[in-house]
């Protein structure tokens, strides 16, 4: 028997009226289930409610009510505890999640009888470094982003791998994202689609003032160095578009991949492009 864990977005519409059909299709099921508190009280059960911290040590299994941008969140917050997510889609693409509202009951039965598969992403560790001291650091799933933070300015980066000069981008900024966000800002801007099953890191210029400039992939065990140079004051470093910090002209950006990974529940028959296809409208 399975102790399942029900991380909500409460800002999407359905959340609630999904939540709790969720919770008696599991409950019906045999297995255990609990919800993070606000949740809980929403659908009449707060006895089933936990705060959102204790999931580790409580549940099994968490299934994940939201957007991409939720499953983004819940990641920082979980994958250094190896606690197994599925995303359950009430946002608008849910490229990251397995299930649709109307899919629950056979995502319930699916994991209860064990099939699946775990699939581990590989998350980024990002730092800024300004006068030799470590002001902040963050860890994403998607990407790390440089940018200008105002139409009509441009950023200068220099970047090193390895403490090796690679080249000078000059444009709207810099993206360092692993094969999870290769489809999110990076495919935006040129950047190649990456397999989720190979651990690289891509690098992508914003938008470069250049006729050279290319995306780059790394191996995932490089370290990239990035110098940041401008002639304004309005630049900011984002951590999967969630998290932003300000930064100044030359602070350093350090990005490396993460000593932990997200861990993913995936069906054995849904395949990475079969997905892309259908989430983003690739020709078949």
């Amino acid at each position: 028997m399975k102790t399942i864990g029900l991380a909500v977005n409460p800002t999407k519409p359905t959340a609630i009226p999904v939540t709790q059909n969720l919770v008696e299709i599991i409950e019906r099921h045999g297995a255990h289930v609990f919800v993070d508190e606000e949740s809980a009280e929403k659908i009449g059960r707060p006895e089933l409610g936990i705060p959102q911290s204790d999931f580790p040590s409580r549940v099994e299994i968490l299934f994940v009510l939201g957007g991409d941008g939720t499953i983004l969140g819940f990641a920082r917050q979980f994958a250094k505890t190896g606690l197994p997510m599925l995303g359950i889609n009430l946002g608008h693409l849910g490229f990251l999640s397995e299930a649709e509202p109307k899919d629950m009951e056979n995502a319930v039965q699916r994991v209860l009888a064990g099939d699946y598969c775990l699939e581990e992403r590989l998350m980024l560790e990002a730092q800024v470094i300004r006068g030799g001291q470590v002001l902040h650091e963050a860890v994403g799933l998607n990407d790390v982003a440089i940018a200008k933070g105002s139409f009509g300015r441009m950023v200068t980066n220099r970047v090193f791998v390895d403490d090796m000069y690679v080249d000078q981008y000059t444009g709207d900024g810099l993206l360092v994202s692993t094969p999870t966000g290769s489809t999110a800002y990076s495919l935006s801007c040129g950047g190649p689609v990456v397999s989720p099953h190979i651990d690289v890191i891509v690098l992508t210029p914003i938008c470069p003032h250049t006729l050279h400039s290319r995306p780059m992939v790394i191996a995932a065990n490089q370290e990239v160095r990035v110098e940041v140079e401008a002639t304004h004051d309005e630049l900011v470093l984002s951590v999967d578009g969630q998290l932003f910090y300000e930064l100044e002209n030359h602070d350093v950006i350090r990005v490396r991949q993460a000593g932990y990974k997200t861990t993913l529940i995936k069906w054995r028959d849904r395949e990475f492009f079969d997905v892309l296809r259908r989430k983003l409208h690739v020709a078949t």
